[in-house]
């Protein structure tokens, strides 16, 4: 109550706080801004109503409004939150309290009140869909226990909605136990150790598993496996047996197949043999071990989910098996086969097997994309990269209509200010619904005010109108092309890298620390810096433009001596040269293939749009086009001699 009664007091500070500054004293408006934005995430209310009459009748009047009714969201009066959805109506801001307003009423059981409050809500996380369907059971609708069974299939933790939804099916009997064993199983897949153990709290009473051979399925699996107990008659036995198999193939495949091959599999059921085998083919083709395909073989006819069906064809390409390519392929489904990346790959298989004609028709699905795919499909077919021919540039008039939208208006302002992810958030919402014409009009408005990273993602999300100038947009291009001249470095990939990087971000800063244009995590800074003699060099510089672009190119020269290759530089750049190396093949690879089996997920996509985005960069610059091709060539043989010590951070 003590509690209840202090934040509702710092809601009515923002009221009486004028008089805690005087007029001498009183901050400017951004510097209100700030200071109120950094009471919020100290969890101050009291600090941020004393800055919010600051920015009474400014564009950001109401965020110090929101942020206070977010601390206190757990005690707040409704009819507080109703006046502020009713005055900001149709912003972001009313979006975000409303979503989070209706997560508090699902927490409480106020399943009516939730209903009225997520109705307006058209895009709803998993949290909201799962108290949706909690509010649904308590009305008796016996469709959404069935229906909720999809909240098993996600990774990671459960949110606190759906812990409640889970608790409320498992108090009706709707959660059976070969369902919490699926859920463990998924989990150990991904390495979720802890949220498989809370899913396993789940069980019914008397069928958990023994909590010591379970810590020993997580630490010591090959341990477990050699020595399983007499008594493998109870089905916790053998599913912990089978997290054990699942936890060696991520770990050495090689052991976990020998371990299937002896008496394990042979004390396990068809069923869980076959989805062991489809684990460890699947973490050998991850792996690029060479017994993968004999691995998937073991499978027979089985259906293979998507991801298994994916890395067996990836393997197959490894191998220059392109039967198995084809088979692969033809085991997804048809929205997955038609995918640029299965239909290049199937186009390919064709072509080796002599069916050219079968093969263009392939190419011809997603020829002309200037996607990687799409640029590798039309040189297939004779063709070079090309840009759609509709291009529109925006009036400087439709430019100053959408700098009058009040979202824009306000994303911008937080972009000056430096809170990068709530304008990127207010900034999303004001372009969603735009037509074409209106989104390169924003677009070209975040190009004239600097955010570089709005206007290239802006322009990206056309469908028939495009403008190329913005969507591969080169900021800073003077002092990229000398530094990329003084390197020796071809400059489209340079900027190709860049883009992908921080769409030229100068403030751009990930979750690891890396920060500015080239993303440099502080270890590499000074390692860079002191090998290439940067005097004065300090850590706090590493964002600045020249600084960035000096310390990454220096980095990405010396990452492409190390390795020789474009593409290895790329991969290493993500994923760290070491990596880059341990990707290779015993023999000569195609380039595309070595991209395409790339096991970290990011590190594939990153290398395929850095190399897609080289080959336009190339052509916008005006000079010799490349072809995608030709930039991919061949990635030599790995070279078991190799000296890892000269393997740069």
């Amino acid at each position: 109550m003590i509690l209840q009664r202090f934040r509702n007091i710092a809601l009515a500070l923002c009221i009486v706080a004028p008089a805690a500054f005087g007029a001498a004293d009183a901050p400017s408006a951004d510097e209100a801004l700030l200071k109120a934005y950094a009471a919020y995430n100290a969890g101050d209310p009291i600090a941020l109503a004393r800055y919010a009459p600051a920015l009474k009748g400014g564009l950001l009047e109401p965020y110090p409004e929101y942020w206070a009714l977010e601390l206190q969201l757990e005690d707040a009066p409704e009819a507080d939150v109703q006046a502020f959805l009713r005055e900001q109506a149709g912003t972001y801001l009313a979006q975000a309290l409303r979503t989070d307003w209706a997560k508090q009423l699902g927490k409480r059981e106020d399943w009516k009140g939730f209903e009225r409050a997520v109705a307006p809500l058209k895009a709803r996380d998993l949290e909201l869909r799962c108290y949706g369907w909690a509010a649904r059971l308590a009305r008796g609708d016996a469709k959404a226990a069935v229906e909720a069974k999809a909240m098993w299939s996600a990774p990671g933790e459960l949110p606190e909605g759906c812990e409640l939804l889970a608790d409320k099916l498992a108090e009706r009997g709707a959660i059976r136990a070969s369902d919490v064993w699926q859920r463990a199983r998924i989990l150990f897949e991904r390495g979720q150790i802890t949220a498989a153990k809370t899913a396993l709290g789940y069980l019914p009473a008397g069928q958990a598993p023994d909590e010591v051979l379970l810590a020993q399925a997580v630490t010591h699996p090959q341990r477990v496996l050699a020595h399983l107990p007499r008594h493998f008659g109870r089905r916790a036995t053998r599913e912990v047996a089978v997290l054990a198999a699942v936890r060696l193939a991520d770990q050495d495949p090689r052991l976990a197949a020998e371990a299937l091959g002896g008496p394990v599999g042979r004390r396990l059921g068809a069923k869980d043999r076959r989805y062991l085998w489809g684990r460890i083919a699947l973490e050998g083709a991850l792996a690029h071990d060479e017994e993968a395909l004999h691995w998937y073989a073991k499978l027979g006819h089985a259906r293979l989910s998507y991801e298994e069906a994916a890395w067996k064809a990836r393997a197959a390409l490894r191998r220059g098996d392109w039967r198995a390519v084809r088979g692969a392929i033809d085991a997804m489904s048809d929205p997955d086969s038609r995918q640029s990346v299965w239909s290049y790959w199937y186009a390919r298989a064709l072509a080796a097997e002599g069916k050219h004609e079968a093969a263009r028709a392939y190419y011809l699905r997603i020829s002309g994309e200037t996607d990687f795919y799409g640029l590798l499909a039309t040189e297939e077919l004779g063709g070079r990269a090309a840009f759609p021919a509709s291009t529109y540039v925006p009036s400087d008039d439709e430019v100053a209509v959408v700098r009058r939208d009040p979202g824009l208006a306000r994303a911008l302002e937080l972009y000056r200010l430096g809170l990068h992810s709530e304008g990127t958030r207010e900034w999303l919402f004001a372009i969603r619904g735009m037509d074409d014409r209106q989104l390169l009009a924003a677009a070209e408005l975040a190009r004239r005010d600097g955010v570089f990273d709005r206007a290239i993602n802006t322009a990206e999300k056309t469908v028939r109108l495009h403008d190329f100038r913005v969507r591969y947009l080169a900021p800073f291009q003077g002092m990229f092309e000398g530094y990329a001249r003084t390197q020796g470095l071809d400059e489209a990939w340079v900027l190709g890298l860049v883009r992908q990087e921080s769409r030229f971000s100068v403030d751009a800063r990930s979750d690891a620390g890396a920060q500015g244009l080239m993303q440099l995590m502080p270890r590499t800074a000074r390692w860079v810096a002191r090998k290439i003699g940067l005097v004065k060099y300090q850590p706090s510089n590493v964002a600045e433009v020249e600084t960035n672009i000096t310390l990454g190119t220096g980095y990405l020269k010396m990452v492409l001596d190390d390795l020789g290759h474009e593409v290895l530089a790329s991969a290493a750049y993500n994923a760290g040269p070491r990596r880059a190396q341990d990707w290779l093949d015993a023999k000569p690879l195609e380039g595309a293939i070595y991209v395409e089996t790339i096991p970290y997920g990011e590190t594939r996509r990153y290398v395929k749009k850095v190399m897609a985005n080289a080959v336009i960069y190339s052509a916008l610059l005006g000079g010799p086009r490349s072809s995608l091709h030709a930039r991919l060539g061949v990635i030599p043989a790995s070279d078991p001699d190799s000296n890892d010590e000269k393997i740069i951070p």
